[in-house]
């Protein structure tokens, strides 16, 4: 192992890139609708709306052929890129370096770095998203009926992006990416579910309103991944989108003032 790689050590990387695999998974789920004008307004460009503005929020740990052992969060909302209907990864939030460098790098996941927990007794389940000491993401779920084992596949979509050198708008055009999951899944139990979001300037969150929940769900299984590009997007367009998918830097100066959000001051609180 070095700095620069062997053929051997490129193909046996080059694996774990194109066929990654996250085993014993555990994930707590809540589904909900907001309203549709939020969801047109959060989808960039290459997306649109369905005519289900689903949300879900989910919470869970993951082991993984390529990243270790990991825990963490995301929320999901209902889109439609041509005739593929997904969910775009709006936020997501994990608890080590490298899934975040991984999923960030390889499928433009929006990840940030903060601490997820999942618990339960009996049928009832709780999960939370804790970052700078702001809840952002917590699920609490009554389970009532068993789905049974089986196989379900899913869509994600993302975006690749990194700003320019000088600072001043993107390097390149965004990337539109879609991974494909093979969700082989051991147990698959839902119920009744509550969902409260938390927010920071960082993690705006409170922005979707929750109108109704449809569902609480838990699940346990094997993910298997795979990847594409779908389109390019202009990268003036896709600007406002991708800045917001990052912290916001000006809100870290600590150098001619204190930082507009100092860790654990939350912005608001919205839930259903």
């Amino acid at each position: 192992m070095g700095f620069v790689r062997s053929p051997q050590e490129i193909a046996r990387i080059q694996e774990a890139l194109a066929k990654p695999r996250f085993v014993n998974a555990e994930m707590l789920m809540v589904d909900f609708l907001t309203r549709p004008a939020i969801v047109r307004h959060l989808l960039p460009p290459g997306l649109e709306a369905t005519a289900n503005p689903r949300v879900t929020a989910m919470v869970g740990r993951w082991q993984s052929n390529c990243v270790g052992d990991f825990d963490g969060g995301a929320v999901y909302v209902e889109a439609r890129h041509g005739d593929i209907v997904g969910d775009y990864v709006l936020a997501m939030y994990m608890d080590r370096d490298q899934p975040i460098i991984y999923g960030r790098e390889l499928f433009g996941e929006p990840k940030r770095q903060a601490e997820s927990r999942l618990f339960h007794n009996g049928a009832r389940f709780n999960g939370r998203v804790t970052r700078h000491g702001t809840t952002l993401i917590e699920l609490d779920v009554e389970l009532e009926r068993d789905l049974g084992p089986g196989g379900v596949e899913g869509v994600n979509f993302n975006y690749k992006a990194i700003p320019a050198t000088h600072g001043i708008g993107l390097e390149w055009d965004a990337a539109l990416t879609c991974a494909r999951f093979h969700n082989e899944l051991k147990v698959n139990r839902e119920g009744r579910g509550r969902v409260a979001l938390g927010a920071t300037v960082h993690d705006p969150l409170d922005e979707l309103e929750v109108v109704e929940v449809l569902r609480g769900a838990y699940v346990e299984g094997d993910l298997v991944a795979r990847a594409e590009t779908l389109a390019y997007i202009d990268g003036a367009a896709f600007l406002p989108y991708a800045l917001g998918r990052t912290d916001d830097w000006s809100a870290l100066d600590s150098e001619t003032r204190p930082a507009i959000a100092p860790p654990g001051m939350p912005r608001a609180v919205s839930g259903g």
